[in-house]
């Protein structure tokens, strides 16, 4: 499995508190969900195909395998899931050509974790390849590591993702906290029981226990994170 650091990160402090940040990527980080679309939309316009708001809701957040079952079987286009996944995934490598903008508060956030020692770990349901492209923009030297969609088992809204991410951490999955955008990823990280900071980028989330639901990044602080674990343990 790649990562972006080969050395797993000591963790200190509390032993009741947080132990380390979890943070999806597309939509959370950094704004690609409309990349997605774009690239999604587009493409199946030029085969003859209008895809709709219901389509959106449905395809945001991955994993892919989800989103390419969606669209073949919401438009009968006549290409193999393997086809598909390479020309929407050409397309969003086109509209990254230009870099990607961060999310309102997401250097912020990162920069805040690193000057207090918090490890950090960008869990995404992408594929690797893309996640490398991104890192250009978001910055590797944030991130432990990344996990990608293809490198596990099973990718969001299963649990894998964020348990990987914590093992490789040696942290309690329960003093993790997550930071997501969509209910698929907010799903796999509840699975995995960490606590989770929603910031809904395209698709409502409601709050519920041990989840909050915030409307900007810009809102999240230590002080916060800190109290999201203790609140838990």
């Amino acid at each position: 499995m790649t990562t972006i650091s080969t050395a797993t990160q000591t963790l200190g402090g509390d032993d009741r508190g947080l132990q380390a940040v979890l943070l999806d990527m597309d939509g959370t980080l950094v704004d690609t969900e409309d990349f997605w679309w774009q690239a999604e939309a587009s493409l199946f316009a030029d085969l003859g195909h209008q895809l709709t708001a219901e389509d959106r809701a449905h395809v945001v957040g991955g994993p892919m395998t989800r989103v390419i079952d969606h669209l073949l079987s919401s438009t009968g286009v006549d290409l193999s899931p393997a086809d598909l996944t390479v020309l929407i995934n050409q397309r969003f490598v086109d509209l990254l050509g230009g870099g990607v903008p961060l999310m309102p508060g997401a250097e912020r956030l990162l920069n805040t974790l690193a000057a207090h020692g918090v490890p950090a770990a960008l869990v995404s349901a992408s594929h690797r390849h893309i996640i490398d492209i991104v890192l250009r923009s978001l910055g590797a030297e944030h991130f432990a590591f990344s996990v990608a969609g293809d490198e596990v088992p099973r990718t969001k809204p299963h649990p894998d993702p964020y348990l990987e991410a914590a093992r490789r951490l040696g942290a309690d999955p329960a003093r993790c906290v997550v930071v997501e955008d969509a209910p698929t990823g907010v799903r796999a990280a509840e699975a995995a029981g960490c606590p989770v900071i929603a910031v809904p980028s395209v698709t409502p989330i409601e709050p519920a226990p041990g989840r909050l639901v915030l409307s900007s990044l810009e809102q999240v602080d230590l002080e916060l994170l800190r109290s999201l674990v203790t609140s838990r343990v």
